[in-house]
């Protein structure tokens, strides 16, 4: 896809940085509207005395109001925090000074539970390094990453399914308007993984709140993901021992030989694969032989486990339970995510299956002795019951028109090699976004891009950096409409699956990956170089044409997503509403 170039710039932690790119360009060349500045109309501190109790819908109390100064960009800003009732809690800042009439709100990952002021992918964002956007986030009405909180308690359910993110954002603009004597010109949303989930949902249920809206990775299908996909692969990668069978060591082995099949379909040998559903590689063809060491293939129970990842939750009568497995060349980041990198640790994705199955999914909730490895059954009646929720908790309703109507832009984005929300789901929600209203009308709002070698959200060993929220700006502001995407790989360190890839064993030991070919690095064989050169990504079902073209006309319009259980989860539906009637909280219809 791509090629190395002779430079190394590493990004530490969490950080997102944006090697390979020219100079930052000037707003009007981003497509950005040069808004005139305004100043604070009102001490900062004076919003903590300001009542904020009567907001339509949104009831808000602030806990403290004061002035800061960021440490990267210099700027000053009112920090105030505070909740909507009954316990939203959310902080906001405000630039004193340099407020350019933007308000952005992001999203927050997994459960949520915590408040992160964090824009996935907006290094390159001008209105944002220079501290002149307000920004927002929210808790989304509890505490902790578990799923204990939400335990028989539909109030808390409800403000994670949907109302937190809507309230917070009702109260941030009469802040805004408060504090600066006028509203905000446009309202953004950035969000990835939960974050992407609540994304879609604003645009589902809540059309007016933003202008402009990025979804990353979106766990739109959350009644699925969270129990089916991820319980599935913790149960197949469990043997009668209650220990691993496939351990993190081993998956290089996997990575290099599905590479070796199907690394050069693009026409191009670089460590990636472009289209994943063009790869239909067997694992039983680097099955060990009897007798053999397995130093360099898979024992015939890793190759069990191996298939039944990329195969996905079904069950013996052909019932498939999930838009898809997990994706050829997402081998790396299985670590950490779905193979435990701790022995007599459960990975990631059994605890996320067991918390949301037992706390979110059921009504009432299951004992907190109940197991994804020994109670989960894998058949239609489960699958009937845990997507009961689904007009609750998910965001896979295509029917945008009203968004659309109001000339909303939404870009939709996800990583090939994500191993924590499978990118068959996205896919089928652009398909499903295409049916319902149209492919003009979605095309006239809407983008989808599909990064080869992303993991979760960020990292990999593929296209990890780029801004995706400077394109859906200049779309609103300036009629800009997003073609092609600069993206570009650059080492990151950090968890496996989700920021960066497993550390690969050193050449020679066990699990390492096969020697390479003369004069060519064994680390080559699975992963590419540290830095790689830009390459523009088209929009879906474009693909990029590595031989001096920038697309391809039938890109991947040649897969069509498997028929399963839930193809139903994916057209329009009554979205569910929840809240008080007298004393009582209850739903329109019940949950099961």
């Amino acid at each position: 896809m791509f090629k190395p170039v002779a430079f190394v710039v590493v990004c530490l932690g969490l950080i997102v940085c944006t090697p390979g790119f020219a100079a930052s360009p000037s707003l009007a060349s981003s497509g950005l509207k040069d808004l005139t500045p305004v100043s604070a109309a009102m001490p900062c501190e004076q919003l903590a005395r300001t009542d904020f109790e009567s907001v339509p819908d949104a009831p808000t109390r602030i806990s403290k109001a004061q002035v800061q100064t960021d440490d990267k960009t210099g700027a000053e800003f009112c920090r105030v925090t505070g909740f909507v009732s009954p316990q939203v809690q959310f902080e906001l800042r405000l630039p004193t000074k340099t407020w350019t009439q933007r308000l952005l709100m992001t999203g927050c990952g997994g459960l949520c539970g915590n408040i992160g002021l964090f824009a996935e992918h907006a290094d390159s964002c001008l209105p944002l390094q220079r501290g002149e956007m307000a920004i927002v986030a929210t808790d989304m009405g509890h505490e902790g990453q578990g799923g204990l909180w939400a335990k028989d308690d539909l109030l808390l359910r409800t403000d994670f399914a949907y109302r937190g993110v809507h309230v917070v954002t009702l109260a941030a603009k009469a802040i805004i308007a408060k504090y600066y004597g006028q509203p905000q010109a446009y309202a953004y949303f950035s969000g990835c993984s939960d974050g992407g989930r609540e994304a879609l949902m604003e645009a589902q249920r809540f059309p007016t709140d933003f202008d402009g809206i990025t979804a990353g990775a979106p766990a739109a299908n959350f009644v699925v993901q969270n129990s089916f996909y991820h319980a599935w692969n913790a149960v197949k990668n469990t043997g009668p021992d209650g220990q691993q069978i496939f351990n993190a060591s081993r998956v290089a082995i996997l990575h290099a030989a599905v590479l070796r099949a199907c690394d050069t379909l693009d026409g191009q040998a670089d460590g990636l694969i472009s289209d994943p559903t063009q790869c239909h590689f067997d694992p039983a063809t680097i099955q060990c032989q009897p007798g053999a060491a397995t130093d360099a293939c898979l024992t015939s129970a890793e190759v069990a486990v191996a298939k039944a990842f990329y195969e996905g939750a079904h069950d013996d009568q052909g019932n498939r339970f999930v838009t898809g497995g997990l994706q050829p060349g997402s081998e790396l980041a299985w670590v950490g995510v779905e193979i435990s990198p701790i022995p007599g640790m459960p990975p990631f994705g059994a605890m996320a299956a067991g918390d949301a199955t037992k706390y979110l999914l059921n009504w009432p909730s299951l004992p907190t002795d109940w197991s994804v490895l020994t109670d989960f059954t894998f058949d239609k009646a489960t699958f009937d019951k845990v997507t009961a929720s689904y007009p609750l908790y998910n965001a896979t309703n295509p029917d945008l028109s009203a968004y659309f109507s109001r000339g909303g832009k939404l870009i939709m984005w996800h990583g090939w090699s994500d191993p924590h929300i499978s990118p068959t789901n996205s896919i089928a929600y652009y398909r499903g976004v295409e049916a319902t209203v149209g492919a003009q009308a979605t095309r006239d709002h809407m983008r989808f891009y599909l990064f080869p070698g992303l993991y979760h959200c960020g990292g990999g060993d593929g296209l990890n950096t780029f801004d995706i929220l400077t394109p859906v700006m200049a779309w609103v502001e300036g009629a800009k409409q997003p073609e092609a995407l600069q993206a570009s790989h650059v080492e990151q360190k950090g968890m496996p699956g989700m920021m960066g890839p497993p550390s690969a064993p050193p050449v020679g030991t066990k699990g390492a990956p096969p020697l390479a070919p003369s004069g060519q690095s064994s680390l080559d064989t699975v992963r590419p170089a540290p830095v790689v050169a830009t390459v523009m990504i088209s929009p879906y079902p474009l693909l990029a044409d590595f031989k001096g073209k920038t697309k391809v006309a039938n890109g991947y319009a040649l897969y069509t997503p498997l028929s399963w259980a839930g193809d139903h989860l994916f057209k329009p539906y009554k979205a569910q509403t929840c809240g008080w009637t007298g004393n009582t909280y209850a739903c329109e219809t019940n949950l099961h």
